[in-house]
């Protein structure tokens, strides 16, 4: 890809938030998913020399969307044309994404006929900037069919993580051979994960995804394979998606994960001055990757510790909670999702890294979560998830 007569090669991140550090860090674009806050995030994004991949957000089936509904479907279009219009001149504008997983629990053929459309419309009101869009790859069947029924498509975006590694021979088996970015990648999702028996997935620790999210970016992204034209890491500030950290780059209060540091050193070359800290273990009543079904006659209290190293040698503080599972199982919203609230009293004692905890006294899915926080910023995370089986009680 040329951008103003130069090779440019997407340095990205999802987000709505932390552009600042995303610039500082090396970073060179925004992708987000719709235009609500397009003036600010545009604005924003050229003050600090970074692109933006706006996405125009398009209806999906498994929302409720019915794409045989002709007069819906024109007034997608229509509403996305005014969008377009609005925003086609400004500076920061990389490229539009046509939809983000829109053929997630799709089973209208129509919807892939509606996408081609939006793209036409762009390259016919703005003849200057590519069109993209994103599918969540989980078979080559929605490549083929986007091959032959998109053709006003510039760009395949993909957004892919455990499977990162598949990509490749994905795309050799569907037949696409034209350009394509990976439009989100990062830690192992919570649908690709290993799961404990009561069908809670397990999340990677903060040094975990780091080990992950270096091995693939060098591997399948920093080596800029044929027709890749970059990516961008997710998410770039914090949400809560099945739990507050899956996810997230920072926390709440703006503290850097340990992959923002990554994310610096992968596109600039630079460490950077202080690093956040690295967990270690997370030990639940002295094992290592303890996952519980406490049976019901479990009254005793149980410990845990968090052990990690600082780099620095930093003074360390911490932080533990015991929240409930989360309950949310459609993808489909998962934007919308909210934090579970702490459960009270479960917490009987707190010495730095260690702790002692009984059981909630409400039988169900939960899982304990644990912070380590350097005096910089940096913030490194676990968690475990348990069951507390109907009986349990406490003492």
């Amino acid at each position: 890809m040329i951008r103003n007569g130069k090779p440019y090669f997407i340095k990205g991140a999802g987000g709505y938030s932390q552009y600042n550090r995303l610039a500082e860090c090396g970073g060179n674009s925004i992708r987000v998913w719709e235009t609500a806050d397009a003036q600010r995030i545009l604005d924003r994004a050229q003050e600090l020399g970074l692109t933006v991949n706006l996405g125009l957000w398009v209806e999906r089936e498994m929302e409720g969307f019915d794409y045989y509904n002709q007069e819906r479907v024109e007034e997608q279009l229509k509403k996305l044309k005014k969008v377009v219009l609005q925003y086609k001149d400004h500076p920061a504008l990389l490229m539009w994404c046509v939809g983000n997983e829109w053929n997630s629990a799709a089973t209208n053929i129509k919807v892939f006929d509606a996408v081609n459309q939006i793209a036409r419309m762009v390259h016919e009101v703005d003849p200057q900037h590519p069109v993209t869009t994103t599918i969540m790859l989980t078979s080559v069947r929605p490549i083929r069919i986007l091959k032959e029924r998109c053709p006003e498509i510039d760009i395949l975006s993909i957004n892919t993580y455990g499977s990162l590694h598949t990509l490749s021979a994905s795309l050799k088996e569907s037949g696409w051979t034209g350009p394509y970015i990976i439009s989100e990648f990062g830690a192992k999702g919570y649908w690709e994960t290993d799961f404990t028996g009561w069908d809670a997935p397990i999340e990677q620790t903060s040094q975990e995804k780091y080990a992950f999210i270096k091995e693939r970016y060098e591997q399948f992204i920093q080596a800029q394979l044929a027709n890749c034209l970059g990516s961008y890491v997710f998410l770039w500030g914090q949400k809560q998606e099945r739990t507050p950290t899956w996810f997230s780059l920072f926390d709440e209060e703006g503290r850097e994960t340990p992959m923002v540091g990554l994310m610096q050193q992968l596109w600039s070359g630079r460490k950077p001055d202080n690093e956040a800290p690295r967990v270690q273990r997370l030990l639940i009543d002295g094992q290592y990757g303890a996952i519980n079904s406490f049976p019901a006659d479990t009254a005793a209290a149980h410990s845990a510790q968090l052990l990690v190293k600082d780099p620095e040698g930093d003074s360390l503080s911490y932080r533990w909670e015991i929240l409930p599972e989360s309950t949310t199982t459609d993808q489909g919203v998962v934007y919308l999702e909210k934090k579970q609230e702490p459960v009270e009293g479960a917490i009987t004692q707190m010495q730095g890294h260690t702790i002692r905890f009984r059981l909630p006294s409400k039988p169900g899915a939960y899982r304990l979560f644990a912070y380590a926080y350097d005096t910089h910023r940096h913030v490194a995370t676990a968690n475990v998830p348990f069951e507390v089986k109907e009986g349990a009680s406490r003492r």
